[in-house]
């Protein structure tokens, strides 16, 4: 059961819950990159990676504050793939990156990644990050689990393409969000931030406390 439930994390989410420092260090030192348009990923190719970093500036625009690409998120995610992330896991996250995009160019007819935009990108993003039923959740994460369990076992595994597809807008949306977040500009000037905790109050207002931002850490 134990493995089993291993399996299922690993399946259904890009494995970035633990914090450590090699991750803080890998994020700030994305600061200094240039726009994606001129980006060069370190492992992805250049059309997933064009359009991951459009996917994200449609998941976190600019609006009043930056946008996700202006955070650098995308080299980030596309660095954390190349130096974090386990192999298989990887193998995973890309297989599942290619049937979300496969289905992006299919429905704007068009031929090349390098060629859409983000009204391209839209309504799969409306699709497979719509709320799923408990029975759908409960199904697709079997189904990710099962598809986990036959590769880690040397099998080759098979999983629908619309349960891959819905594990990697709602794992890219989580892992973007968690990144931007975690970025030291939206940390300390857009959330509260407090690097030196001070007197603790258990039942204070937020909007009292911190003027109503959510906490940086």
């Amino acid at each position: 059961m134990e493995r089993r439930s291993a399996l299922k994390n690993m399946g259904m989410a890009f494995g970035y819950a633990v914090a450590t420092p090699t991750l803080f260090s890998l994020l700030q030192s994305c600061k200094s990159k240039p726009a994606y348009a001129e980006w060069t990923p370190s492992f992805l190719d250049k059309e997933h990676g064009y359009a991951m970093a459009q996917t994200l500036d449609v998941i976190l625009p600019k609006t009043d504050t930056p946008s996700a690409t202006e955070m650098n998120v995308h080299v980030f995610i596309d660095a954390y793939l190349d130096e974090v992330m386990p192999l298989e896991q990887r193998d995973f996250v890309v297989m599942k990156m290619k049937k979300f995009y496969d289905k992006v160019l299919a429905d704007s007819g068009k031929e090349n990644l390098m060629d859409i935009e983000p009204a391209d990108i839209e309504p799969a993003l409306r699709t497979y990050l719509k709320k799923r039923t408990d029975d759908e959740e409960e199904a697709h994460s079997e189904a990710i689990m099962n598809y986990m369990e036959a590769i880690l076992e040397g099998g080759e595994g098979s999983l629908d393409d619309d349960i891959a597809r819905f594990s990697f807008a709602n794992d890219l949306r989580d892992l973007a969000t968690w990144a931007y977040k975690s970025s030291e500009y939206i940390g300390e000037e857009v959330l509260a931030y407090l690097p030196i905790p001070g007197e603790y109050i258990p039942c204070g207002d937020m909007e009292t406390l911190t003027g109503g931002k959510a906490w940086s850490l």
